[in-house]
């Protein structure tokens, strides 16, 4: 008993110990060499960046010059980007070995309880044979689970800290450090820097702006249109809707491209209109009218997938509805607010939504169409026609703004959970599963 208490003790400094003492050594082995596993990577890496991590570096590079061979040599120094990835990676594999460590004493104390009871703790093979067959789930999740670490969490989190330095064209490691500046960038937004500010209000209303238009025509389009083919009496039906799902063959950026080209001052549309004599000079599609331009483009690559959408779901609104409203004399336009209408919306609310939320990210459109243009003085580094996603894409790889880029998803991030976690709760379909049904 003294020797089971001792390597009890134990435990709480040398991981496995416990698990040593109840017979159970595979897992023993394992744990231990966790512990050996981190320690190591703490001394030879972690310790470092970690150390570095409050400050993002100390030396910056600098040049001396060699008398010998008669040139000035470039002398490295801290790297900032590399020890805020390092650090964030340390800290990761830090909270893991924590984890761990709980898991170990758990074990241990599992192990305890059973052989104070009499029983025998299960070996590793036991524990292997009830995680295939009674969490199997654990076993298929491990390796996403990972994935899902390795390549969003970690560039995620990368990306919010990034918003609290001052990492821009001026800071470029490895020539020059960057630093921790708090919420300096948040309040250049809103308030701190007058331009800045301006941007940021103006750009974020025309979003908005651009989202709800976007959804709301495409939808009344498409939904307009499937009626319109659906309609009795109308003849080769899917002739028609294959005239409009060739659309959505062509691949987006085609489509785009292609109107851009037919749209510019020089383009097809243009050139056709004036040797007709209809205009005397090129209409600046892309231009003085570009917003109103690129919500037509989007009408033209949106409708169809609408189109499609609503006409399964007209196509499964039971007819027994439309004879019972025919009985009690109801028209067309009365059927149509009162079943059609309530029955499409209730159906396809969550896709409006995930529409809504997905043009306010609709950077192909605007960019492939547009490219943010016109640009105006007013703004920083926005044109007139740019969304949030286009500025931050702006700001990243044409200004190297990295910080205002972070600080810009930040932002939209919010403003997209925010929406999508109180609309989805507050959605018809939602609470009344079993209604329509």
């Amino acid at each position: 008993m003294r020797a089971l208490k001792f390597f009890t003790f134990l435990n709480y400094f040398v991981m496995g110990s416990g698990c040593f003492a109840y017979g159970q050594r595979a897992k023993g082995i394992l744990l231990f060499m966790a512990q050996i596993f981190y320690i190591i990577f703490m001394l030879t890496f972690g310790v470092h960046y970690l150390m570095l991590f409050r400050t993002l570096g100390r030396t910056e590079q600098y040049t001396v010059w060699n008398e010998a061979i008669q040139i000035y040599q470039v002398m490295r120094g801290d790297n900032s980007m590399l020890i805020l990835i390092f650090g964030v990676i340390t800290i990761i594999v830090s909270i893991i070995f924590v984890v761990v460590y709980v898991l170990n004493i758990r074990l241990e104390n599992k192990a305890a309880r059973l052989f104070a009871e009499g029983k025998k703790p299960p070996s590793f093979k036991e524990d292997l044979h009830t995680l295939w067959h009674d969490k199997y789930h654990l076993v298929l999740l491990t390796l996403p689970t990972m994935g899902l670490i390795l390549f969003t969490v970690i560039p995620l989190i990368f990306m919010i800290l990034m918003a609290f330095t001052n990492f821009d064209r001026m800071h470029q490691p490895p020539g020059r450090l960057f630093t921790w500046v708090g919420f300096d960038n948040f309040a250049e937004i809103f308030y701190a820097n007058p331009r800045l500010s301006r941007t940021f209000f103006s750009v974020l209303g025309w979003t908005l702006t651009w989202a709800v238009i976007a959804t709301v025509s495409n939808y009344i389009g498409g939904m307009a249109l499937a009626l319109l083919i659906n309609k009795k009496g109308i003849r080769f039906k899917s002739m028609w809707r294959s005239f409009f799902v060739v659309t959505i063959a062509v691949p987006q950026f085609v489509s785009l491209l292609v109107m851009r080209q037919f749209l510019n001052d020089g383009g097809t549309l243009n050139v056709m209109l004036m040797n007709w004599g209809l205009i005397s000079e090129p209409i600046r599609f892309l231009g003085t009218h570009a917003r109103v331009t690129v919500l037509l483009v989007n009408l033209w690559v949106g409708i169809p997938f609408t189109m499609l959408i609503t006409t399964g779901i007209l196509m499964n609104i039971p007819e027994d509805l439309y004879e019972s409203a025919r009985i009690d004399g109801a028209g067309p336009v009365t059927m149509f607010r009162k079943i059609t209408l309530p029955y499409m919306l209730f159906v396809t609310t969550p896709y409006l939504i995930t529409q809504f939320m997905g043009n306010i990210n609709n950077f192909n459109v605007i960019f492939l169409t547009t490219g943010g243009d016109p640009r105006t003085l007013d703004l920083y580094q926005a044109g007139r026609t740019d969304l949030l996603i286009t500025w931050l894409y702006s700001l990243t790889v044409n200004q190297q703004d990295f910080r205002l880029a972070a600080t810009i998803g930040i932002l939209i991030f919010m403003v997209l959970a925010v929406f999508s976690l109180v609309s989805f709760n507050l959605l018809a379909s939602a609470k009344r599963e079993e209604d329509f049904s």
